[in-house]
């Protein structure tokens, strides 16, 4: 059963428990559908209204990317929920004999390079919501344009706390090269979305005090 066929309560339950999973990355993915919720809403409450007629193409495709996005989470959710019991059924491997210690190891490895590489894709897919945030917030539909400035927040949030899932794998991992290439790509994932939300809240800002 998919976290998203709970109710919201026994997602929140689940979530309190002392059972490992849905854990922080699968957490911040579940926040982050929130967040592009809010890109749809705003682009369909722009879409067919006369005063916005001009931006309808650009707010039909902003919606059906972000509704794409909300399901590269939904994806995305359980294959982080599946990461970390992969990297827990790897430390619980035999270690007796050479072999064994070889073989979890690699599995350890391998198991900690999944655990890592899936919140840094939930951690991308952030950064796809707040670029629609700001292509939307010059153009959106003014009565709701603050939930343009929510949405970018929101991923940005989300983004910082599913990269501590990053953060907390990268000092075992044994492959040198992918740690470092891990390390670069979380610092420009920081970088270009601090430039959206700059972007997108000045926008938001200034057509909210109206200007």
């Amino acid at each position: 059963m998919s976290i998203y066929d709970k109710t919201l309560n026994e997602y929140l339950d689940v979530a309190a428990s002392d059972a490992p999973t849905p854990g922080g990355g699968s957490v911040s993915a579940i926040v982050a559908t929130n967040a592009a919720a809010m890109v749809c809403m705003v682009a369909n409450l722009t879409i067919g209204k006369k005063k916005y007629e001009e931006y309808e193409e650009q707010a039909k495709s902003i919606a059906a990317k972000g509704y794409e996005l909300i399901d590269q989470l939904k994806d995305l959710t359980a294959r982080d929920m599946a990461a970390f019991d992969a990297f827990v059924a790897a430390w619980r491997m035999p270690s007796e004999t050479d072999a064994e210690k070889a073989a979890k190891a690699e599995a350890n490895e391998k198991a900690a390079q999944n655990a890592t590489t899936v919140p840094m894709e939930i951690c991308k897919v952030c950064l796809e919501i707040m670029k629609l945030a700001k292509e939307l917030a010059p153009f959106g539909n003014l009565s709701a344009i603050s939930d343009c400035g929510v949405a970018s927040l929101i991923a940005e949030g989300a983004m910082k706390a599913c990269m501590l899932s990053v953060d907390i794998n990268l000092p075992g991992l044994k492959t040198a090269e992918f740690a470092d290439a891990m390390t670069k790509e979380r610092a420009r994932l920081f970088a270009e979305a601090e430039d959206l939300k700059i972007y997108a809240l000045a926008d938001v800002k200034a057509r909210m005090s109206g200007h």
